[in-house]
């Protein structure tokens, strides 16, 4: 019995959820035969962060066999905080060490192991890029989620990698879908020439919204993934 805890909504991670289900089959464990999933997704908007601990709490008395948290360093605390005795599996963007989810990547130690992309270690290079682009602009934005854990580690990234590109750079913060909407209201009052969106699945799962705004207002935007680009967004 494998538990899935999810941050957001399974069509969110469709794609990727499918990759998962097909590479257990390919170690023979085929779903409905030798595997089965217990589903715990979050929805809604990352104000709702707070009923994390409950739902891992809920897949520790399945009981499942594992915990695979998908994806992002909430629910993958989240789980930490639930169990010390069910291995989990965690897929993040940061650094686990500094997120303190593991002691040490290379012997994690304790019941947890996992993946980074280490993709918020490349925002800085997103800035680069919008830089670039408008060689001409200096002042940018970042979007982040106030409700995920990394997300003032991304900003300290970023504000010393605008520094170094002499741009000013100014944080904003959503956790809803109005609170997008406001947010890109407020760019265009502030003058601001471009925006950097944070590493987050709250966020990741508003692409289509996001590539939208950017477009109707007319703003250069740099998400992560390929996703935001494909619906509309300027680059990834």
């Amino acid at each position: 019995m494998v538990g899935i805890l999810g941050a957001e909504s399974a069509d969110v991670w469709t794609d990727r959820l499918r990759l998962f289900r097909d590479g257990l089959s390919d170690l023979g464990f085929v779903e409905g035969r030798s595997v089965a999933f217990e589903y715990r997704w979050l929805g809604g908007g990352a104000e709702q962060y707070d009923r994390l601990p409950a739902l891992a709490a809920d897949l520790v008395s399945v009981p499942v066999k594992v915990i695979v948290p998908f994806a992002g360093e909430t629910p993958a605390l989240a789980a930490k905080a639930a169990t010390s005795a069910i291995p989990i599996v965690f897929i993040v963007s940061g650094d686990p060490v500094q997120s303190g989810l593991v002691a040490n990547l290379n012997r994690p130690g304790a019941n947890l192991t996992g993946v980074t992309t280490l993709n918020i270690e490349v925002g800085p290079k997103r800035l680069e890029i919008l830089h670039e682009l408008l060689p001409q602009s200096t002042l940018m934005g970042v979007l982040l989620n106030p409700q995920q854990a990394g997300s003032e580690g991304q900003l300290r990234q970023l504000s010393e990698a605008a520094d170094k590109f002499g741009l000013k750079l100014r944080a904003l913060y959503a956790s809803t879908d109005d609170e997008i909407d406001s947010v890109f209201a407020t760019l265009t009052e502030l003058h601001v020439d471009g925006l950097v969106v944070g590493v987050d699945s709250f966020l990741i799962g508003r692409n289509e919204r996001i590539a939208a705004l950017a477009l109707q207002h007319k703003l250069p935007v740099v998400s992560h993934y390929r996703e935001f680009a494909a619906v509309g967004g300027l680059i990834s």
